[in-house]
């Protein structure tokens, strides 16, 4: 496919930062605000633009410049960068991946990725490629598929990025979570590398709705409500948790969960961090660990939908699951929270000001409409601020760029941007 770019610029209006109460009063939580549908699938649309704007950030940055890098896209979902200087890989969820270079602000379709149920929460989800990419040169998605009695599930699947013919080549299924469930809801499913070179994959629990001690999360017998572990060939490694339980999956790592949509490495204890979606309110930020589980739907800070009767008990009323780090209860306002990052820039490529972020965690929030931001001390999580709010943007995914230390952030809706944050453009303009 011939690549095409629009390149165009204007200049946004400077929009304050909004304090943490302000972002969080009113918040809706419903399922479909948590998670949005899925479109049509639209023609081909291949744009940019280069839009700068300042921002305000009084607590550590004071000029914060929003570029859009481009325009047109159909509810993105996964976004990783490659380990050259200016291209990154970036699902949408009618069932396209897309090579997009960041510095000329165009995109590239890439064929070869698999058959997709592109319906409800699902479609083409997370991206990411083996740690030593290009060689080998995996591409690792997760999606949702569909048998033919419509019944539905989470897949994962890796391809060889053939980048001179745009194509995924000798794609392969590595693991398909197990049962197979009447639902278009919950499929997770964030897919990254740990340090360990494991593929730490979230399944959701699919919406089951039998808030006790027999629900599918609590039950290691299935993949749902789980965080799955496996090699880089999808075969399953020896150290996990459960391999020597015959009644548990071997692939789960962790378990108890609802529909976690965020991964990351935190980068001083190469711990895998998660956020989790709580049903109304009763977001969280956990830590994982082997074995472990984390409380859904039996120990939960969340209310039932519509009403304020709490899920199960607190996780502190229970010493046989692990509390969250962060979580948001319920009469809070919650925080629906997706893709998550740890900023991480080299110091040579982290521009000046937001260099100050080296540490913090970043956190994407769909119905709050923002990107929270997180000081971290060791398991200690304290909420800083909140970035690109009244913007309406629903904020899916968020990576850094190896590069250049930008920030770069992926909107969901059904056109859809890419948003790169740098900072002291006032000075180098």
């Amino acid at each position: 496919m011939k690549r095409r770019s629009y390149l165009r610029q204007s200049i946004l209006p400077v929009i304050s930062s909004a304090g943490i109460g302000a972002v969080l009063t009113g918040c809706m939580t419903t399922e479909s605000d948590k998670s949005g549908s899925t479109p049509a699938p639209a023609s081909e649309r291949e744009s940019a633009t280069v839009s700068p704007s300042a921002e305000s950030d009084t607590s550590t940055v004071s000029q914060v410049r929003i570029e859009t890098v481009l325009t047109g896209l159909t509810r993105p979902w996964g976004l990783t960068h490659l380990p050259d200087a200016r291209t990154s890989l970036l699902t949408e969820r009618v069932g396209r991946l897309l090579l997009v270079d960041r510095s000329a602000g165009t995109y590239d379709r890439v064929s070869g990725t698999p058959d997709v149920f592109a319906r409800g929460q699902g479609g083409l989800l997370d991206v990411c490629v083996h740690p030593s990419f290009p060689d080998p040169s995996w591409v690792y998605l997760t999606y949702a598929v569909a048998r033919d009695d419509g019944a539905t599930t989470t897949a994962v699947g890796r391809g060889q990025l053939d980048r001179d013919d745009l194509q995924l080549t000798n794609f392969e299924v590595i693991y398909t979570a197990r049962p197979y469930v009447d639902s278009a809801g919950h499929f997770g499913s964030r897919v990254i590398v740990g340090t360990d070179d494991k593929l730490y994959v979230t399944v959701g629990d699919r919406q089951f709705k039998n808030f006790g001690p027999d629900h599918v999360a609590q039950d290691r017998g299935n993949d749902l409500g789980t965080t799955l572990r496996m090699n880089l060939d999808g075969t399953i490694p020896e150290s996990n948790p459960f391999v020597d339980d015959p009644t548990a999956q071997d692939a789960i790592f962790s378990y108890g969960h609802r529909n976690a949509q965020g991964l990351a490495v935190h980068p001083e204890t190469d711990a895998v961090w998660q956020t989790e979606f709580g049903e109304r309110d009763g977001d969280e930020i956990n830590i994982l660990t082997a074995g472990d589980n984390y409380g859904w739907p039996v120990a939960d800070e969340s209310c039932q939908y519509g009403s304020d009767k709490p899920i199960g008990v607190s996780h502190s009323d229970r010493d046989d699951v692990t509390t969250p780090v962060y979580s948001w209860p319920c009469g809070s306002g919650g925080f629906p929270p997706s893709g998550m990052t740890f900023y991480t820039a080299e110091a040579a490529s982290a521009p000046r000001g937001i260099a100050a972020w080296q540490g913090d965690l970043f956190v994407g929030g769909l119905a709050s409409q923002s990107l929270a931001r997180f000081r971290i001390d060791t398991r200690q999580v304290e909420l800083i601020d909140h970035l690109l709010t009244n913007r309406g943007w629903r904020i899916r995914a968020v990576a850094v760029a190896p590069d250049s230390g930008a920030m770069y952030v992926a909107v969901d809706s059904n056109d859809a941007e890419l948003i790169r944050i740098i900072s002291d453009w006032l000075e180098n303009s």
